[in-house]
């Protein structure tokens, strides 16, 4: 029991990491939801977001909530290393992969700066390898950045946020940041789970601390 524990919560290296394989995995045509393509075409003048807050089901749900600024959401794996990992290779931990979902916005109707006031609250990123009950590798908070623009935001955020949180008790922010790698999307049961099944396990909570950047941009 202590050596599944602990290979659940200690990252992977490459060498060690599950092969995978070499075509993606069925997952679904359209947004159960608003109609949109999962996989494209997208908007010309759309970017994409990647953020890992635990288990993507809520925090899938809480991106395309978010308004007409957020074009398609989708669920799926990042910040690892096995291609094309399934859902039951990644809940072992030996992938490297952190559940994660992808955002594609419109910038000129939601920001990135707006998508960040999402991600910071409404999950609790000082918990290292878990978020709440759910715990290992694959539930570690994440921002995978797809500009460098997304990057340097998402670092300064996280100092701003950060400083906030510890003024409150908690202790230092645990979340990965840094350049996306490929988003391997997730089969087609997985993609906007809480709209099928709206009684659906949800797990996602937040520290009850407010990020401003949402309103007032993270500034230079």
């Amino acid at each position: 029991m202590f050596n599944f524990f602990s290979k659940k919560t200690h990252m992977v290296d490459s060498a060690n990491a599950l092969p995978g394989r070499r075509e993606p995995l069925p997952t679904a045509v359209k947004h159960f939801v608003n109609g949109a393509p999962i996989k494209g075409p997208y908007p010309g003048d759309a970017e994409q977001a990647i953020f890992a807050m635990g288990c993507f089901w809520g925090a899938e749900r809480k991106f395309w909530q978010a308004g007409e600024g957020v074009f398609v959401t989708a669920v799926g794996y990042s910040g690892g290393f096995t291609p094309n990992p399934t859902y039951e290779e990644t809940c072992t931990g030996l992938t490297g992969h952190a559940e994660s979902v992808l955002v594609v916005y419109r910038p000129k109707l939601i920001s990135y700066e707006d998508l960040l006031k999402i991600f910071w609250e409404n999950h609790d990123p000082t918990q290292g390898m878990r978020q709440g009950n759910d715990v290992g590798t694959v539930y570690r908070s994440g921002i995978y950045a797809t500009t460098d623009a997304q990057l340097d935001a998402a670092h300064r955020s996280a100092a701003m946020f950060g400083g906030m949180l510890q003024k409150q008790g908690f202790g230092p922010i645990t979340t990965e940041i840094a350049k996306a790698g490929t988003f391997y999307f997730a089969e087609a049961h997985h993609q906007q789970y809480l709209a099928k099944n709206p009684g659906g396990y949800c797990g996602l909570g937040g520290t009850g601390v407010s990020c401003p950047i949402g309103v007032a941009k993270v500034s230079a």
